[in-house]
């Protein structure tokens, strides 16, 4: 590929939990590739504030940032109408932001379950829901969600994040099917076991036991796990709708 080629050249972006991980992958990765971006995270902070600056300025883009904590829908609506109020067309939404949780199943509170839901399946579910409008006036629009394999495999411990991430497959479905006629494309990424903080959770033995599962013999990196995504909002896709695409190394 020549240097100058940018796979999302005039595209703009909504992206979810941008200041780490996956998210932070994702938006470097568009920004290189020619994405104007709403860069969507819970707060300001200098680092991210930095970050947006240094990627803008380096790649000629447009980095907006947009700050709501997703569990609230009044902050949730401002942040729509921000991104309606700038009159650009969103090319791509990346439902990203999320948050783990490793619990048997009979010892996950009630409260634990309704929290997990709120952050990694409700708000991007109405999140989604407002920016579609966007997407089905102008009769296009890539949706790409972040879920997980736990969502796929039935993982000890994730009854409840693998729920919600399975959730979210549903509803990644349920909207290729619904909106296709729209020119609205909509597909899932369920990556494995990625180097985030959310491995901080995680016991040394079970990552050991997943690294050594997989052809690889590797944790993925965030910047991976961004590819998948680059490729999903990306012409070079324009086939693909109500899939989901494991990104785990092989995992057996």
């Amino acid at each position: 590929m020549a240097s100058n080629f940018k796979l999302l050249a005039g595209k703009t972006a909504v992206i979810t939990g941008c200041n780490r991980g996956i998210g932070k992958a994702i938006l470097e990765s568009y920004a290189v590739n020619g994405a104007s971006v709403f860069a969507c995270v819970r707060k300001e902070s200098p680092a991210f504030l930095k970050l947006i600056q240094q990627l803008s300025e380096k790649n000629s883009v447009s980095i907006v940032p947009v700050y709501f904590d997703s569990r609230n829908h009044e902050e949730l609506k401002l942040a729509v109408q921000k991104i309606k109020d700038s009159k650009q067309k969103v090319d791509v939404l990346v439902n990203n932001s999320g948050i783990g949780y490793n619990a048997l199943f009979q010892m996950s509170p009630h409260d634990k379950l309704k929290d997990v839901f709120d952050v990694n399946f409700i708000a991007p579910f109405i999140f989604t829901q407002y920016l579609t409008k966007l997407m089905v006036r102008q009769k296009s629009g890539s949706i790409i969600t972040i879920s997980s394999t736990a969502a796929l495999d039935a993982n000890d411990g994730k009854s409840v994040y693998g729920a919600s991430k399975a959730a979210l497959i549903c509803m990644t479905k349920v909207i290729a099917s619904e909106l296709k006629s729209f020119g609205i494309r909509a597909n899932s990424i369920a990556p494995g076991m990625t180097d985030t903080d959310m491995l901080s959770c995680l016991p040394e033995e079970l990552i050991s036991k997943v690294r050594n599962q997989n052809g690889q013999n590797k944790i993925a990196k965030p910047s991976e796990i961004a590819d998948a995504a680059l490729f999903l909002a990306s012409d070079l896709s324009t086939h693909i709708t109500g899939q989901v695409i494991r990104v785990d190394g092989g995992v057996k």
